[in-house]
């Protein structure tokens, strides 16, 4: 058994603070010791980034909701110092962080969450649908979708578009809205004035902006899309409860506040994880009373918001509901997120030459179909009080993409799950395979079932999502979510091959 040295906390300590401040490039010196990791940030990637370089230094295993039992550098280095210590000279090869030594959190109530603020209720029941309105109040611009709904507001409204916004200043807010929007090819200097920075946080009262500020956007805003939430699949609820709950919770404030606004509000279909709708047909206007099962904080989050929501709706405040799937790129460029998931694990597999035999189905909506049908529909007055499912009406199995990379001339192949997962676990070494890196989420096991991430999205374990009545919906305004065909694929390896993060087969 290979032997490793332990290592003191201030060690780790310093060595934590380097590769944190890496993943989120700034100076090491800017890192709080003090401050919860939550506060940074880091997304899933990251996070996991983070939690294998440390095992490789450390020499055990580390499970990845340590981030979330200890959330601060100065409480992590603690606690792995002292498993070092306790190891001396070894290595364990067991996940020693996964059992005793952490304190698993209590079993939640998500019912018990739905708490709305009493004061959150329109100052009366009067609303007038305007079809075109001037104002837009906007969060999650720096995101992937909320980029393209930035792009489809600008294209088919004529509104100032307010986008909430953490930066130190107004001029570094814009810059950030901006660097997003040309990172997908989106940004148009010309319409750039109407794209209007608002310095807050999602996480905080007030979402951060003063009393006077927040009131004066709630006096003068006509609409507010709310795309924001945290999405790190790795944290617990309370972690993500500030910014995906409460966030959403100040967002409706500022909808009820000297006159009414409607209130867009992109949720998700993780909504319907709970294992009550395995294998069941669910419909957009269905309600989704079952939250056993759902054991992903994010997941357990957009549940419960998703639930606020619909509670403002039945106080007065007009609210439409947007339920989209894993979402993939731009079906015209290609352009897309490579730090998500599901780009790494096709990138991952592609270099081990492999990828499991499983029951998936390729049901992700590119995000210009979502975008666009998010703005198209909110801007129908019919569409005040419904849901919608933007689903991919004709999802693919696995094997189709998996067929067409081999036909590029990728040697891969499909191999049984249980096979991949060995092959993950004992011959996976290359560091710059993001297998690598994302072993310790795809291994960790969740919940009471004791089930990994790859086996949540079995399809034996998914709902069927319907999503009939939002294509009756967009029936002539001439959206249509494009098929996952050759031309699609081409276009997504495509940009994949030309930016560099697939090599050429």
């Amino acid at each position: 058994m290979t032997t490793k040295q332990a290592y003191t906390q201030e060690e780790i300590k310093v060595w934590l603070c380097s590769h944190l401040a890496s993943a989120l490039q700034v100076e090491a010196e800017e890192i709080d010791i003090q401050q919860s990791l939550e506060d940074y940030g880091l997304d899933s990637t990251q996070a996991m980034s983070i939690v294998t370089q440390t095992e490789k230094m450390l020499g055990f295993e580390v499970s990845p909701t340590l981030l979330w039992h200890y959330p601060n550098v100065e409480m992590l280095s603690q606690r792995l110092a002292e498993e070092s210590a306790e190891l001396g000279e070894e290595v364990k090869s067991t996940a020693s962080l996964n059992q005793p030594n952490i304190v698993k959190p209590t079993t939640l109530d998500l019912g018990a969450e739905i708490v709305l603020d009493p004061a959150i209720r329109p100052p009366s029941q009067s609303f007038r649908f305007v079809g075109q309105v001037d104002n837009i109040f906007l969060t999650g611009g720096t995101g992937f979708l909320g980029a393209f709904i930035i792009h489809e507001l600008l294209q088919q409204t004529n509104a100032d578009i307010y986008c909430l916004v953490r930066a130190d200043d107004i001029t570094a807010g814009k810059q950030k809205l901006q660097k997003n929007l040309e990172s997908y090819a989106l940004w148009d200097e010309e319409l750039s004035p109407r794209i209007i920075p608002v310095l807050g946080d999602l996480s905080l009262p007030y979402l951060g902006i003063s009393t006077e500020g927040f009131e004066m956007l709630a006096a003068n805003i006509d609409s507010i899309y709310h795309s924001a939430a945290m999405l790190n699949y790795v944290y617990p609820y309370p972690a993500l409860k500030a910014p995906n709950v409460l966030g959403t919770q100040e967002v409706l404030r500022m909808a009820s506040l000297f006159k009414v606004k409607p209130v867009h509000y992109v949720s998700s279909v993780a909504v319907f994880e709970s294992s009550a709708y395995a294998g069941q047909l669910v419909k957009e206007d269905d309600d989704f009373q079952h939250w056993s099962g759902i054991f992903l904080g994010y997941s357990q989050t957009k549940w419960v918001a998703e639930k606020l929501v619909k509670l403002a709706g039945e106080r007065g405040i007009p609210v439409t509901i947007h339920r989209p799937p894993l979402i993939s790129g731009d079906s015209r460029t290609g352009a897309c997120n490579t730090d998500d998931f599901i780009n790494l694990i096709i990138k991952g597999c592609i270099q081990m030459g492999c990828f499991p035999d499983v029951d998936y189905m390729l049901d992700a909506s590119p995000v210009d179909y979502v975008s666009k049908a998010i703005v198209y529909l909110s801007r129908q007055e019919e569409s005040i009080g419904k849901a919608f499912h933007l689903q991919h009406p004709q999802p693919e199995p696995l094997s189709h993409l998996v067929n067409w990379i081999s036909s590029m001339g990728f040697p891969v192949e499909m191999i049984p799950y249980e096979k991949w997962q060995a092959r993950l676990i004992n011959d996976l070494s290359d560091a710059d395979n993001p297998l690598y890196t994302l072993r310790p989420f795809l291994l960790e096991k969740w919940s009471d079932e004791q089930i990994t991430i790859p086996d949540l999205y079995l399809q034996s374990r998914r709902p069927k999502i319907s999503c009939e009545e939002t294509l009756n919906a967009l029936a002539g305004s001439g959206i249509v979510c494009p098929l996952f065909d050759s031309q699609l694929l081409m276009t997504y390896s495509a940009f994949l091959i030309q930016n560099g993060f697939l090599g050429v087969a």
